[in-house]
Parts: C-alpha cells; structure tokens; sequence
C-alpha cells in the first residue's frame, strides 16, 4: 500500500532507506485524490518529525511547502521547523552541467532550504496535466539586443 501521508513517508524511511521510492509512491497517491482538497490537506498536514536524515528532511519540509502552494493547500507548520532547512547545496541532479540551470529552476519552497531541482520536481504519470506544468522560458540564443542590455558580447 503507498503512503498516503508524507508523514508516512518519514515512517517508511526510518525502515527503510529508499526515501525516493516512498516519495515516489506518496505523489502517486497525492495525485489520485486531485480535486478532494481534504484529502490533499490531510496528506501534508501532520508533521513526520526528524528522519535524522538532514536532506531528507529537508526535501519533506519542500514537498510539503511546494505542494501546498502548487494546490492552494493550507501550509503545513511544520514545513518551517529549522531542520528542514539545509547548510549547504544540494542539487538533483548533482551534475555540474546543469547546475545554472537548476539554481533559476528551482522552485522557492525548494530554493529557500538550499534544494535545487527542476521546475516541476514532484511531477509523476499520476500527475493532473490539465492543471498545467511549470516551465521556464528557454531563449537561447538570446533574442537580438538582449545580449547588449546585459553587457555582454
């Protein structure tokens, strides 16, 4: 059975170490329930304490935070708790080739906890596409003049 909760999520973790597996099956179910915004409310709404695991608590302190704002969710408390704050970067993918991109992708519940991912990170085969996705406007090359705007060359 997937976890219906993020704090289930945490639960599952403390036995088990696969966090994006639990993370995984918990969008899934999150995503089925679009449109019951109780349902979505009671997913996010009890705190899944520390997993002694600084990245992925902090990554649930995001989840929660970015799911909330993505559905007009009352925001969790708990999301804000100091733990679910990182000290250092960390980037996923950990690629250097991408990590400009991921630094303006991110999005601000993730940005704020030192997290940088891809614009929509909690997207899965469940999630309700006739809501839109987030996308990040890809000029390149840059169009005429604004090249010269920024100084550059």
């Amino acid at each position: 059975m997937r976890p219906r909760t993020l704090r289930e999520v945490a639960d599952r973790f403390r036995l088990d170490p696969d966090w994006d597996l639990h993370l995984r099956n918990f969008l899934d179910a999150f995503y089925a329930c679009h449109g019951d915004h109780d349902a979505q409310a009671a997913a996010l709404a009890d705190d899944p304490g520390s997993t002694g695991d600084d990245r992925v608590d902090a990554f649930l302190g995001g989840t929660g935070e970015h799911l909330a704002r993505r559905w007009r969710l009352p925001i969790p408390a708990w999301v804000r708790q100091d733990f679910r704050y990182l000290g250092s970067p960390m980037f996923v993918p950990d690629e250097d080739a991408v990590r400009g991109y991921l630094l303006g992708a991110s999005p601000a519940s993730f940005r704020a906890r030192l997290i940088f991912v891809g614009s929509d990170p909690l997207q899965r085969a469940r999630f309700p596409y006739d809501e839109g996705t987030r996308t990040l406007p890809h000029d390149f090359p840059p169009r005429s003049g604004l090249a010269a705007e920024c100084g550059l060359p």
